[in-house]
């Protein structure tokens, strides 16, 4: 198996990156923030695994282990591949994923894109056993706390941001609101986004 990759980022894509290893470029399917945090013709290093079909071979990266052993946990779950696990760490980190799955909370788990209502609770069924220790060594991160950033993050995406803007713009909605944005409702957010995104 190919655990890591280090080399030159080449170039990037909303959920990949091309990366230049030994004078080879390696394409690496990425979750969308940890892509969007690249910058080309920088180093970076990433955490891999290699997925094997009958008729593809595709490389996943993360930014951390931690995140790459939980890509492959979520596939042991009957009905999860590869792009649902990925969307899954696109809008959530493996501390607040598991803290979801310990806590049974299927609604945060639902608006993983492909996951559905029915695969949140296969989710929460087939692995709060195996999360429960993850979840109470990160008792301190509260999914509510970053709640509001990952649900304007997929309104943005859905709208057609790219990775990038959808950061930009979140940043500058928090910058803007500081303290206030944690209880402010994510409707309101959103406008104040797509403001924001006009002003740009």
């Amino acid at each position: 198996m190919i655990a890591s990759v280090s080399g030159v980022v080449k170039a990037t894509t909303l959920n990949s990156a091309v990366i230049e290893v030994g004078g080879v470029g390696i394409q690496v399917a990425l979750p969308a923030r940890f892509a969007a945090a690249l910058v080309v013709g920088t180093h970076a290093d990433i955490f891999t695994t290699l997925v094997v079909r009958e008729d593809s071979l595709t490389l996943f990266g993360f930014d951390r282990s931690n995140s790459r052993d939980f890509f492959e946990l979520l596939q042991s779950v009957s009905g999860i591949g590869p792009k649902v696990a990925q969307s899954a760490l696109s809008i959530y980190e493996p501390e607040e994923l598991a803290s979801a799955i310990a806590s049974e909370n299927s609604a945060a788990l639902e608006r993983i894109p492909g996951l559905g209502k029915k695969g949140a609770q296969r989710t929460v069924l087939e692995l709060k056993d195996k999360v429960s220790d993850l979840a109470r060594s990160q008792s301190a991160v509260s999914i509510g706390k970053s709640h509001w950033r990952t649900q304007l993050q997929s309104a943005l995406i859905g709208l057609g941001f790219t990775a990038r803007d959808t950061e930009a713009t979140i940043d500058s909605v928090a910058s803007d609101l500081g303290a206030k944005v944690d209880e402010t409702d994510i409707s309101e957010l959103l406008k104040l986004a797509l403001q924001n995104r006009g002003r740009g």
